[in-house]
């Protein structure tokens, strides 16, 4: 099975036998290389989309992003020492927002805000699913953060700071297995509404993991997680569909 996969102008290409690699980048050149020519990057790393696609050790891959991480920390709007670290990436108290809690009113403070949280919503998405609930949950508030969720953000760096040689690993124990895992937390936002988490394995790692804000109030928890099972089906029937397509299932 040759699988193709596109983003814009960059394209990954995967094959057990090299020579279908090698014909697809010969196509390719002679197809488009008038225009501009097409370079080609094999071996255990790749770079591609912002990652490092690391198969050195065999039987997994790895991907990477500690450059992006140490942008975060080292350019971020707190200074930092390497003893600055945090055991978690949020506090207990994350969910749960003071009404009357001190909005930041310093347009500098809420950009930096912002900007910190773009680039963990990136990280998050790619190489660090350790921090998406954290995320998820900054990513609602950037309109009006107040100052207890500068405090989480503040938080979040401090983790990174602590965890900087951290990745995504993935490995397959049964390719005709796929282990999906959804939960909700109900009512948990301060306009009542819930929050549903999953996550897809095959032995280690997550190879998709979704945390997002429900886009509709429930009224208990048993439709808050059908509203969940619902939000993740779409993904769960694509993989199981893409997997049968490349005769794994």
């Amino acid at each position: 099975q040759h699988t193709i996969r596109f983003h814009v102008d960059d394209v990954a290409s995967s094959h057990k036998n090299r020579k279908v690699n090698d014909k697809f980048f010969e196509w390719l050149n002679k197809k488009y290389g008038s225009i501009k020519a097409v370079k080609a990057t094999r071996g255990d790393k790749h770079k591609y989309l912002g990652m490092t696609v690391n198969f050195e050790k065999r039987g997994c891959v790895r991907f990477e992003q500690f450059d992006k991480v140490e942008d975060l920390i080292e350019n971020g709007p707190v200074r930092l020492k390497r003893s600055d670290t945090a055991m978690t990436p949020s506090s207990n108290n994350l969910m749960s927002r003071d009404d009357d809690a001190k909005l930041i009113d310093s347009k500098e403070r809420k950009e930096q805000y912002h900007n910190v949280v773009a680039k963990a919503i990136f990280l998050s998405k790619r190489s660090r699913p350790d921090i998406q609930p954290t995320v998820a949950v900054l990513a609602t508030r950037v309109r009006e953060p107040s100052e207890s969720d500068w405090s989480e953000m503040v938080r979040l760096l401090k983790y990174l700071n602590g965890t900087r040689n951290k990745c995504l690993t993935l490995r397959v124990d049964n390719l005709n297995i796929l282990k999906w895992y959804v939960d909700v937390s109900f009512g948990v936002h301060p306009d009542f509404r819930s929050h549903t988490g999953g996550v897809l394995t095959m032995g280690h790692g997550a190879i998709v993991s979704i945390s997002r804000k429900q886009k509709l109030n429930t009224r208990n928890t048993c439709e808050a997680e059908l509203v969940g099972a619902d939000d993740m089906s779409v993904l769960i029937l694509w993989t199981k569909l893409f997997l049968e397509e490349l005769s794994f299932t």
